[in-house]
Parts: C-alpha cells; structure tokens; sequence
C-alpha cells in the first residue's frame, strides 16, 4: 500500500514538470516554425505527434508539418501508422477542416436536404464547372439516400470572375435554391447584388485545400472526392462512420 501511494504521489509531481516540459516544448517548436513560414501563413495549431519526440504543426491551406521537440529539425510529408494502415496526416487535415466548415452555418450556405438527413455533406460548387452541374442533377438521388448537401461557392476563376456574378446573384435572389439549380441548368439570371458570403466561401475553399470543383467533405472533414456518384457517396460515409 504505501508503495502504491508513493508511486502515485510521484505521479501527481511530475504532472507540473510534464506540463511545463510541454509549454517549454511547444514554444520552442512555435519559435522555429515562426522563422520559416512565409508571412502571408499562419500556424493553425500545434500539438504532440504521434511519434514521439515530435510536434504537428497545421498551418495555413492544411499544410502538416512536425516538428523535433528541441525545434532543431522539420519533417514534411505522410506519416502513416504501419500497424493500422492509417493516415496521420490526412487524419490531422481532416481535424483542423472539420472544425473550420463546421463553424459556416445552414443560414449561411444553400443546403439541399432531405427531412431526416443521414449524412450532411459539404460540396465547394462553381456554377459554370461541369461535374459540379452533373452533381447538382443528381439532387434527388442524394436526398433519397439520406444525404443533405451543404453547398459553399468556389468560383474557380476567382474573385470577380464572371461566374462570382454569377454566385452572388443567386445568393441575393428571393429563392436561392431554386435559383442555383436555375443557373446550373444554365439559366442566365437578372443580375443582382446583395450582402453575401461568396468571398468567404472561396477564401475557406482555399484554406482547406480545395483544388477543384465539386469538392466533397464528409461531416468529418474527410475529403470524399471531386464529383462522387450518390451510391458511392453512401457507402464512402457508410464506410467513415464504421470505422470509427
């Protein structure tokens, strides 16, 4: 007995060198990162590798790096977990995501959703992008599997484009919804303007990573692809929310 009280004792004393190991630790890692990243990026987080020794470090566009403890050396690419066969890295990206589209609310995006929603998921569109219109005709199909579709705008031309027009005059038309299926159709709609989230949109497009349109997030972050067909789409998530 007065082993096992002295163990844990010993125990409860080193939580405040742990933690202050790991502040000391943590800035140290801040300090050499802040040397190196560009101006125009920031550090999203940092927190303990799963290797040991080491930190992960998200910055800005889901960039992973890790970093050694003593900040003395960088490692970039992918950590897999061998045993498990996991990604590390994509998982540490999907984290960081996951929070950054969660924090865009339904009044904020057009969401096409079925009345009981299995799945929610969040598709980056360009009006005028091919596979994005297939998608969108697809609607239906989506909805009847369960799955809601939390549309962004990702005006693949950029800010001011023809088709960021385009997006603001959906948003700023009296029925968003339809009015998006109108111009996916290819419907030219009266030009409009109003106070609306498009650049936002794409500005988070770019900070998540988007490459191209549609880009599919599961509601865990996990990219789900470019254009994905409805029952792929389906047993994909089937498949995320088994392996939890």
């Amino acid at each position: 007995m007065k082993l096992r009280i002295a163990v844990l004792a010993l125990a409860l004393f080193s939580l405040p060198v742990l933690a202050a190991n790991r502040a000391e630790e943590e800035k140290l890692v801040r300090a050499a990162l802040t040397t190196l990243v560009p101006g125009e990026m920031k550090i999203e987080s940092i927190r303990p590798a799963p290797m040991p020794g080491f930190y992960e470090a998200v910055l800005s566009g889901l960039t992973v790096v890790y970093v050694s403890a003593d900040g003395k050396y960088l490692l970039q690419g992918t950590l897999l977990d061998m045993a498990k066969r996991e990604n590390l890295t994509e998982d540490a990206r999907a984290a960081q995501r996951r929070g950054m589209l969660n924090a865009v609310k339904d009044s904020q995006s057009i969401v096409f959703s079925p009345k009981d929603p299995k799945y929610t998921v969040t598709v980056f569109t360009d009006i005028d992008c091919g596979y994005c219109r297939r998608l969108h005709q697809q609607m239906g199909e989506y909805n009847r599997l369960g799955i809601a579709v939390k549309y962004l705008f990702f005006p693949r031309a950029g800010l001011g484009s023809e088709s960021f027009a385009k997006a603001v005059s959906v948003w700023c038309s009296p029925d968003r919804q339809q009015a998006l299926t109108d111009a996916k159709g290819g419907t030219a709609l009266a030009s409009a303007d109003c106070e609306n989230p498009v650049a936002r949109d794409y500005q988070l497009g770019r900070d998540v990573g988007v490459e191209g349109t549609p880009a599919v997030y599961s509601p865990d972050g996990v990219q789900l692809g470019g254009y994905v067909a409805p029952q792929q789409m389906l047993q994909r998530l089937n498949d995320l929310a088994a392996a939890k």
